[in-house]
């Protein structure tokens, strides 16, 4: 039976978080490692120790063939000062089905969530207080075979960091612009879409920087097969308020199910709106839009919560939003997601996890 260790052989003053806390450079004290050795039955015991740097052979199989896979959630310090996570057993049912798909041990949810309670309590003066800061949790799994040759590995690392991070638009919440590629595409059927694995994330930069070149904030990638149907942008689910309708692409194995669009289908549900998951093709977009049939777009995620789309351009087409004002849903959503991470509003749908 695997137990978590403290291993905590090191002296710290008081912790001071920086003023401006730019996401994913800021890191807390300590962290949690977990090592799957075959040859010892599995997974051993969790050690919650000092962030360093890792020992890791250059011939490791994640270097080479990249068998990693990664989730991202969020503890909020709510307003009576007590500290909750926002759902974050759906966070680690999706990493066992990542695992699943890139032939990775699963974790035991239980245990993981009893040593990322307790790594939280350690760290808790990481937690921000400040309005719209919140601590970003970065569990990740992956190879540490040291071997040349494709194949599963033997030996896996599991570690959960922890960053402080501020509000991810600190000027206020406002619109993005987005460009539809044709050129590029994210994923294929059959593929590994579904799956939070490091790849899919490398194999987007390209397409992520040729769109920063014109002046847009991320990609929203097309079906592989007919370059037809919107799929998702690179780090966030995608939402189209029709006049009549909400629609999202449906879940068909080449696209991310995400924790933040599950939870905005709920909300929008429970405020009876219709809500659709569908296939939703970029040309039906563009003349819903010529027709004045669409209210706003909107990206759901954990890092941002809610990004409205301020203009959208596909080939010669822009079709323009607000470039200043989010959209009313979009904001509603936004607002409604926060007080409930932040205790401000009533938990009636149960996603918090207070940390104790």
């Amino acid at each position: 039976m695997s137990k978590i260790i403290f291993d905590l052989n090191d002296t710290e003053g008081k912790i001071k978080i920086p003023d401006e806390l730019i996401f994913g450079r800021t890191f807390t004290t300590h962290l949690l490692e977990m090592d799957y050795i075959a040859s010892e039955g599995g997974w051993q015991d969790a050690v919650i120790k000092k962030h360093s740097a890792l020992n890791l052979s250059p011939a490791a199989l994640v270097i080479h063939y990249g068998q990693s896979i990664f989730e991202g959630m969020k503890a909020y310090k709510l307003t009576n000062g007590e500290t909750s996570l926002f759902r974050p057993r759906k966070n680690f049912e999706r990493l066992n089905k990542s695992a699943e798909r890139m032939c990775i041990p699963k974790i035991d949810i239980d245990f993981v969530m009893n040593g990322l309670m307790e790594l939280i309590k350690l760290e808790k003066d990481w937690v921000p207080d400040k309005p719209n800061h919140s601590l970003y949790i970065r569990p990740f799994l992956f190879a540490t075979d040291p071997f040349i040759g494709v194949k599963p590995g033997d030996n896996y690392k599991f570690i959960i960091l922890l960053s402080p991070v501020g509000p991810y638009y600190p000027e206020g919440f406002k619109p993005v612009p987005i460009i539809v590629t044709d050129k590029y595409v994210r994923a294929v059927r059959g593929g590994v879409g579904e799956c939070k694995t490091a790849g899919n994330y490398a194999a987007s930069l390209y397409a992520q920087k040729e769109a920063i070149k014109e002046g847009y904030t991320q990609v929203l990638y097309l079906d592989a097969l007919e370059q037809k149907y919107i799929e998702e942008v690179g780090t966030m689910n995608m939402f189209v308020q029709f006049k009549d309708e909400v629609a999202t692409p449906k879940l068909s194995g080449t696209i991310l199910p995400g924790i933040t669009r599950m939870s905005v289908l709920e909300i929008l549900r429970d405020w009876n709106y219709n809500v659709t998951e569908r296939d939703i093709s970029i040309h039906e977009i563009c003349e819903s839009y010529d027709k004045g049939n669409i209210v706003e777009l909107f990206g759901t995620g954990t890092a941002a919560v809610i990004s409205s789309i301020s203009k959208l351009k596909y080939n010669e087409k822009i079709l323009t939003f607000s470039s200043e004002h989010a959209g009313e849903l979009g904001i509603k959503l936004y607002n409604e997601l926060t007080d409930i991470q932040y205790g401000r509003k009533e938990d009636k749908f149960n996603w918090m996890t207070l940390v104790k």
